[in-house]
Order: structure tokens, then sequence, then C-alpha cells
């Protein structure tokens, strides 16, 4: 019986596949196996030594101590691509409201019935103050061009924009999605000089963090509209506020408001509704839910943020699941020690990313704990654990 822990409210529909002969599911779990997750902190949470894994239902992780599961040899997950329709169509919103100040005017409509104006006279004369530029034949410029921003570079070529994207890590996958009309550029002052809109759909990492400051600024076009549905922190507030005061930047919209940016012109702010669609969490809950299982039930690894993907089809007896670290020698120490105990490798695979490794190995005979322990006590293992397939 795995148990897993829940630590927000996670869809029905995600939950429902996990079968009740062989799974525990609830937020009072102890000792659990698995913790599916939206956007609880877990930094100073205790971990068990049961926890193999934590899925997160949704893209972002800095709600979870990365350094610490990886240390710990607990697989962390997130759900890239989920969510990514409903925040391309949030895109389109910002910056419809970023151009023509929907916002705007529909507030100046409720202050004349407020102060007793028949607004139907004074419509007319009124909109003029509301007057912005249509997106067709204008350029956008996507920093990010994973799930969501090769979905919005897609949009916005449909919508008859120019579209120019940066990303110095774009996978193959990703490329082969992009429309062929989408400009792909090696330096991202090429996106901003470019841009009428900017977009950006990064990760927020300490390398990203307060990238869009005063310098990347300056870069860009005068009166350019710059969406951040991404994360508060990649962008610098003070110095976003300093282009709004000068018209360098015409408008900032973005789903991280906080009390000095609610209250600056130009800026329009909303309470990180990115993924706020029934069907986003639907599928963030779902993609979640089935990345535990597979990593609990089979060990494949799939879209996790520490460790590498790795995945087999079922073969032998049993699955020895190994993380350890990224150094020389280790796949031929691991093999070296298996053969020396007489077990037989019916397949194997390992992969590695940055610091860490995994390596799977199917077993055509089943092994007893003193294999395992001698595996476990080999230099750089982290964690060992053995599926049996019966």
């Amino acid at each position: 019986m795995y148990r897993i822990k829940t630590f927000n409210k996670i869809s029905p529909l995600g939950l429902n596949r996990f079968d009740p002969e062989h799974y525990s599911v609830s937020d009072s779990e102890t000792n659990e196996d698995g913790i599916l997750v939206r956007s609880a902190k877990l930094l100073d949470y205790d971990f068990p030594e049961s926890l193999q894994a934590i899925s997160r239902a949704g893209a972002g992780v800095n709600n979870i101590p990365l350094d610490r599961c990886s240390e710990a040899g607990i697989a962390v997950f997130n759900t890239p691509g989920a969510n990514a329709n409903a925040v391309k169509e949030l895109v389109l919103c910002g910056m419809l409201m970023g151009s023509r100040d929907v916002d705007g005017s529909i507030r100046w409509v409720r202050e004349q019935v407020d102060a007793g104006v028949d607004v139907s006279t004074v419509v007319e004369k009124g909109k003029s103050a509301f007057i912005g530029p249509e997106l067709y034949r204008k350029s956008l410029g996507i920093i990010g061009l994973g799930a969501i921003g090769s979905l919005v570079a897609n949009m916005a070529i449909a919508l008859g924009m120019d579209v120019y994207g940066y990303d110095p890590f774009l996978s193959i996958d990703n490329a082969l999605r992009l429309d062929r009309h989408v400009h792909v550029v090696k330096d991202i002052n090429d996106l901003y000089k470019r841009a009428d809109y900017i977009t950006v759909h990064i990760h927020f990492t300490a390398q990203t963090r307060g990238m869009i400051n005063a310098e990347a600024i300056s870069h860009m076009k005068r009166g350019v509209r710059f969406i951040n549905l991404a994360r508060g922190e990649i962008v610098d507030d003070e110095a976003m506020l300093a282009a709004l005061d000068t018209g360098w930047v015409a408008a900032y919209i973005t789903d991280f408001p906080t009390n000095t940016l609610v209250k600056a012109p130009h800026v329009i702010a909303m309470p990180h509704l990115g993924a706020s669609t029934p069907e986003s969490e639907q599928n963030c809950a779902v993609m979640a839910v089935q990345e535990l299982q597979d990593y609990l039930e089979n060990g494949n690894i799939r879209n996790s943020v520490n460790l590498p993907a790795v995945s087999m089809d079922r073969s032998g007896v049993q699955r020895m699941c190994i993380i350890h670290k990224n150094v020389p020698a280790m796949l031929a120490n691991i093999t070296t020690l298996l053969s020396t105990d007489g077990v037989n490798v019916e397949n194997l695979s390992n992969k590695s990313k940055g610091d860490y490794a995994y390596t799977m190995v199917d077993l055509g005979t089943r092994v007893d704990e003193a294999v395992i322990e001698d595996v476990r006590n080999l230099a750089n293992v982290i964690r060992v654990r053995v599926i049996d397939w019966c």
C-alpha cells in the first residue's frame, strides 16, 4: 500500500486515478511514500525517510526545497504544459488590456454612473482617452519557448503578429512545435529592440532573478508593453516603475501583484490567474498523479526537475532503482557488484542531470536484502529501492 499525502485541494479527476486497493490518499497521511502539492510551501517540511517523490500540480517548484530533496534521493516532478493553454489565453488577454486600457475604460464607465451622469451621453467623447494600438502587424517578443511560450508564439502568428523568440535552452520537441514564421534569435537584445510587446515564460531561479532590470529595459523599444505571467521576481519592480514613469514602458501586465505595483499607473495586476481554469487544474492533477504512479510502481522518471528522465519497459522479475552522484565509474561499480553477487542483469538504463544520476537495472533473478545493502554501501549512492513485478 502506497501512502500519498496531499497538501492542497487536488482535482478529483486526478485523485480518482489512485486505485484504493493500492493507495491510501489524504491530507493526514504519515510516513508517506509520495506527496501531491500545488502551492503549499514545503520549504521547512520535515520529510519522512519513507518519502520517495513529490509531484507538483503546476510548473513552478519554488515552494519545494530542491537541494534538500536531491540530497535525500527524493524525486520532484512538475507538470509542464498542463496549464499552458490557460496561460496562453491570459497572455492574449493581457496584450489586449495593455493595448486598449480595457481596465481603465471599465472603471471610467462606472465612475460616470456613480457620479450620476447618464453614461450614454458621454461615452463618445470619453472613449478617446482609451485609444490604443491593435495587435495585428505588431511585433511580439517571447522570452522562453517552452510549453507555454511555443503556444503563445503560434497564437500570435495566427493573429498576424511578427514573432521573435529567445530561448538558449530550446528543446527539439518545442522547436518542432513552433510555427515556421517564428524568428528564433540567439541574442536577447535582438528581441528587445524589435518587440512592441514582450512576454516572459521562464522559470524563476537565482540566475533569472531580476533579469528584467534597468539595463534590459533600456534595450527595449520605447512604448513597449511588458507581460509577466511567469514569476514576479523575474522583474525588478523599481526599474519597471521607473520606466513606466518615463513612458519607456507603456504598460506592465503582471500576475504577481504587490501593494506598490497595484497603486502605480499603467500597471495591470492580476491575482495569479495564469492557471486558474478548471481545465488547467484537472490537467495538472491528472499529470501529477500519473508521474507519481509511474515512479512509485515502475521507477520511471518523467518531468522531474531534479533528476534525469529515464524510462524502460518492464523486463526481468525485479527492478533496482538507484539514485547516485554523477561521478565516474558508478555504472561499472554497480554492474560489477551485481555480477560478483551472481545477479543476472536483463536490462539497464542510466542517465545524469547535473550533479545527480539515476540508474535502473532490471534483474533476471530476485535479490535478497544483502545484495541491496551492498549497493547502498557503494560510495556516492544516495538511495536504492527494489520494485518486485510479482
